[in-house]
């Protein structure tokens, strides 16, 4: 699918939220999702000794908060928002359940893509919250 001027204000804010929050090994990943009205949530990857939790369930956690029920499309950034990085295997499933029709952003920094959640290629990297 085409890139929307909505779509790379997405990745600009993951982008924006991980330069300024991912500055220790605690939270290297952002995510910015974006709801079918315009909302946009971001989240950051907690990790800790014990476990780690993704920034996209962050995100969905979030939006919650705020009533939201539907995601139209989300985007994660790594390596303080020079990387696009595809959910893991977990946060696909997790993604899947909650919102099966949602648009992610993937692929280079300079030219991301915007691709359905179910066709997402098989993952190859690990975990988003890393």
């Amino acid at each position: 699918m085409e890139m929307r001027d909505t779509d790379r204000a997405l990745v600009q804010a993951a982008t924006a939220v991980a330069k300024l929050r991912c500055r220790s090994q605690r939270h290297t990943v952002a995510s910015a999702a974006r709801t079918v009205d315009g909302r946009v949530f971001t989240g950051v990857n907690v990790r800790h000794a014990s476990a780690a939790v993704c920034a996209e369930l962050v995100v969905i956690a979030t939006a919650a908060t705020q009533g939201v029920t539907a995601l139209e499309t989300i985007v994660t950034v790594a390596d303080r928002g020079r990387e696009v990085v595809a959910p893991c295997a977990r946060c696909r499933q997790v993604l899947a359940d909650h919102f099966p029709d949602l648009r992610v952003i993937v692929g280079p920094m300079d030219a991301p893509l915007v691709v359905p959640l179910g066709e997402l290629p098989a993952e190859t990297g690990s975990d988003s919250a890393g």
